[in-house]
């Protein structure tokens, strides 16, 4: 579009260009329907809110309307690698520690129900008596051996349950209060999703969304609904007419980085811009800070794992010794 093409030749290219038929098929509606007169906003509106998001919607709307449709795709495609790029680190910073517990837990699972069992069938043979860490070992493996379905029943049922609970609009705000109030991790969910806020609400403003509209889609876009409500609390201060950092002191929720440096916008008339620094730096922190838990979570893991086996291991062997009469 930058290049000069028109709307209609620049989505036949993109149809072409789809890597997969799912793209091509809504790339194919969509340029169906530029060409049976609809605008590229009211296009992408007929598929929402899947693959395309009131952000997606309202950014394009903006440019059309202000006759900028290319500098609005461009800094939607900016949000949107910004936003992939900080979830890949993330996820990349959390896989390790995940694979080290799954493969941790695997092996521990297997020694209860594979191996243990044997040594089992042996000590019952000798009919000797057996240690009592040797004792504890064995009915754990038993009871994970004989009631294993027991214990899927009640990991589904916890699972169902909390469902249904975080389905609930109380059972929702009292979880995302605790994860904001939460030991370690309180703070990085609240930068994570102020973060959120700031990216998101400074883009849309950037191009051209009116600020009642752009909190209204940043209302939608925000994973915490204490948060969320008090977004929906600033759009009330900005009717009345007291601006964004007013009503956002007033919420109790956003960090003081985040108030002061809005102020500063207001009253510099460079709010979009000042919105997206707080977005890069609690980024920043956010990635710091998951970082050091990371950092903190993988000895614990390799920690407890550790301690695991070896007491599965010299549970063993205390049973052995005791049948040799081999002094431990």
């Amino acid at each position: 579009f930058e290049a000069g093409l028109p709307l209609d030749r620049a989505l036949s290219v993109l149809e072409e260009l789809s890597a997969t038929p799912r793209l091509k098929t809504v790339v194919g509606d969509l340029l169906r329907s530029v060409r049976s007169g609809a605008s590229f906003s009211e296009a992408l509106a007929k598929h929402h809110p899947r693959p395309f998001s009131r952000l997606y919607i309202n950014m394009v709307r903006a440019g059309e309307k202000g006759g900028v449709l290319e500098v609005s795709l461009r800094r939607l495609a900016e949000f949107l690698e910004s936003a992939q790029e900080f979830r890949e680190a993330i996820v990349s910073a959390v896989i390790y520690p995940a694979l080290l517990t799954l493969v941790g837990g695997a092996a521990v699972v297997f020694l209860l129900t594979f191996v243990i069992p044997r040594f089992t069938e042996i000590f019952a043979d000798l009919g000797q008596a057996i240690p009592l860490p040797t004792q504890i070992l064995m009915v754990v493996s038993q009871t994970l051996t004989d009631y294993w379905w027991v214990l899927a029943l009640l990991a589904l049922a916890g699972f169902l349950a909390g469902r249904m609970i975080l389905a609930s609009s109380e059972g929702r705000r009292a979880w995302d209060r605790a994860c904001l109030r939460g030991p370690l991790i309180g703070d990085v969910v609240l930068k994570l999703e102020v973060s959120r806020f700031a990216r998101t609400l400074g883009t849309l403003l950037k191009s051209g969304v009116p600020m009642l509209a752009a909190l209204e889609v940043v209302k939608e876009m925000l994973g915490n609904q204490l948060l969320a409500r008090a977004t929906e609390q600033l759009g009330e201060g900005v009717k009345r007419g007291a601006g964004l950092s007013a009503p956002m002191g007033e919420s109790g929720v956003f960090p003081p980085l985040a108030l002061h440096m809005v102020r500063v916008g207001e009253e510099t008339g460079r709010l979009e811009e000042m919105l997206l620094k707080v977005a890069d730096s609690f980024e920043t922190d956010v990635r710091s800070a998951v970082k050091r838990l990371i950092g903190l979570l993988e000895p614990t893991v390799i920690l407890a794992m550790g301690l695991l086996v070896g007491f599965i291991v010299v549970a063993m062997l205390m049973a052995i010794f005791s049948i040799n009469e081999i002094p431990l």
